[in-house]
């Protein structure tokens, strides 16, 4: 029997930039996007949190200690995966146009590679990156086609209509939910070197091709619905009970920030939907998994949830497990595009 341990965290994209070019999407869409009102434009009309976050230097203070406390946990993640040492890591993360595009959009796909090589840097924009590293490194790690293959067999015998690669489609084949992960589970460069099974989800939905993975729109056509809350969680279910019957030791891991300030239309594109979230949150705490698998989709793009669907998937999980989460960090944010929350998950 397989002995698991269940993490929550981010892949948060401005965190690998320093302050002072102020990465966070709000410092663009402010002087770009077309959908924010003029008067949203100016801080004097944002809510008072979101003015003093801003300060007079356009967050720069701010984010240093946002992403102080996530990087904190990070490390409190890193211990954990360390102390358990797993066979390898599954993680749930989407696909934002990187490997999936025009030619096919799946729900859910196992990347069950041999091995990933990657360039995070390369989606920088020219921007340094924390560790001065050179903008052009490539990354490998290990895959574990085996467990990979494994888990594509069982999801489809649980009923599960999972598809399933063994190689990139795209650039290199594995998005920035995965990437940035890896690169921060590594954030002291010592090294990092556990086999990964990625588990893309398709997050976007409606807006995966006609935003191409950013915030402009480049249709007026809708594309079809991504999975709903109810499948991603009967998903996570079945991959419970496909890893409970493997030999491994597996961590089940999803990655993404809550409600993005850049989906939420309510809030005129400009700070997330905190209160939704915090509904969430203390859902979590409790362990009432239930209400996440019964949210609406609809509900979920109102708020800006849509990557929230990886957690759906993990929540799941921890369900069919029966662990409850410890909330390492709640670190929320009305100017850094998506609050964070950063778990770990274990049985009684």
């Amino acid at each position: 029997m397989a002995e698991i341990l269940g993490i929550g965290t981010t892949h948060y994209p401005p965190g690998l930039v320093p302050e002072e070019y102020k990465p966070w999407p709000l410092a663009t869409m402010l002087q770009t996007d077309r959908r924010i009102p003029e008067r949203m434009r100016d801080p004097a009309n944002w809510p008072e949190p979101m003015r003093k976050e801003w300060g007079d230097d356009e967050g720069i203070t701010a984010h240093k200690a946002h992403k102080a406390r996530v990087f904190s946990a990070f490390r409190k993640i890193r211990e954990e995966i360390d102390a358990f040492h797993p066979d390898f890591i599954l993680i749930w993360g989407d696909d934002q146009y990187e490997n999936f595009k025009e030619d096919i959009i799946p729900p859910f796909c196992v990347l069950a590679y041999e091995q990933f090589k990657f360039n995070p840097y390369k989606r920088l924009r020219g921007n340094p990156n924390i560790w001065s590293e050179p903008t052009d490194k490539t990354f490998i790690s290990p895959g574990h086609h085996k467990a990979g293959r494994f888990l594509a067999r069982g999801l489809l015998q649980e009923g599960i209509d999972m598809s399933y690669a063994y190689k990139p489609l795209h650039e290199d084949g594995l998005g920035h939910a995965f990437a940035n992960t890896l690169l921060y589970l590594d954030l002291d460069r010592k090294g990092f070197d556990y086999p990964v099974v990625p588990v893309a989800v398709n997050c976007y939905g409606s807006s995966v091709i006609r935003n191409r993975g950013g915030g402009s729109q480049f249709s007026d056509e809708p594309d079809p619905p991504s999975p709903s809350p109810r499948r991603c969680f009967e998903m996570g279910q079945a991959t419970a009970r496909v890893i409970k019957d493997s030999p491994w030791r597996v961590v089940l891991m999803a990655s993404s920030s809550w409600s993005h300030a850049f989906l939420t239309e309510k809030n005129h594109w400009i700070y997330p939907d905190l209160e939704s979230d915090r509904v969430m949150l203390e859902q979590l705490r409790v362990g009432d998994y239930n209400a996440w698998r019964d949210t609406p989709l609809a509900q979920m793009e109102k708020a800006g949830q849509q990557e929230v669907l990886n957690w759906v998937c993990l929540a799941g999980a921890m369900a069919e497990l029966n662990y409850k989460a410890n909330i390492l960090d709640w670190v929320e944010t009305w100017t850094f595009n998506a609050p964070k929350c950063l778990a770990v998950f274990k049985g009684a």
